[in-house]
């Protein structure tokens, strides 16, 4: 119903903004990661999702597009309410969400407060699938701090190669062996691509 909010920002705090818009004050609840994205303007424009309940209209604000249509996704899952689904904006990047869904990492999912092993393995059981396909990913685990499995996908993909491919084969690489060089890394994959 209402699909964005621009307007004079009036207060922000870690979980809400106030917007001020011709001369209506709207409160939006906000991520953590919203929270860091928000510029330090007086004007901004937030994306929303209105949810209504029997007891209230409750305005959730977004900076992204990409994050609001992760928040509806975990919105549908059975177990995940508007609060969790904020807190697991909160605990974790858009991304690495969608990444643990997409790899059926229950064990990350599970990690975000409020969300118990059932919970998690019902939100890879009916997400996975969307995920997949609505944001084009494959099941490659996003190791976050691996800079030398990054470098030499820089590199491969300076070489010419598929990305998706090329990931494929540096994870499997990085999997065998998580201490290996970039060179190391760069001169397997070629002989497996």
């Amino acid at each position: 119903m209402i699909a964005h909010i621009q307007g004079r920002l009036v207060e922000k705090t870690p979980t809400d903004v106030v917007i001020d818009c011709n001369g209506v004050g709207y409160q939006l609840h906000i991520s953590l990661h919203t929270f860091s994205l928000i510029p330090d303007s007086d004007t901004i424009k937030l994306f929303t999702y209105l949810q209504i309940k029997e007891d209230a209209h409750t305005l959730f604000g977004f900076v992204e597009k990409s994050e609001r249509e992760i928040f509806k996704l975990l919105l549908s899952v059975s177990g995940i309410g508007a609060s969790i689904a904020r807190t697991m904006l909160s605990s974790m990047e858009p991304k690495q969400i969608l990444q643990a869904l997409a790899n059926g990492d229950v064990h990350t999912i599970q990690s975000i407060k409020g969300i118990g092993a059932k919970t998690a393995q019902r939100a890879i059981l009916d997400l996975k699938e969307k995920v997949l396909k609505v944001y084009d990913l494959d099941e490659v685990s996003m190791s976050l701090n691996n800079t030398n499995k990054d470098e030499a996908l820089s590199a491969l993909e300076v070489l010419g190669f598929n990305k998706k491919l090329a990931e494929r084969v540096v994870e499997k690489i990085v999997k065998e062996n998580p201490d290996a060089t970039i060179e190391t890394i760069i001169k397997q994959a070629l002989k497996n691509l």
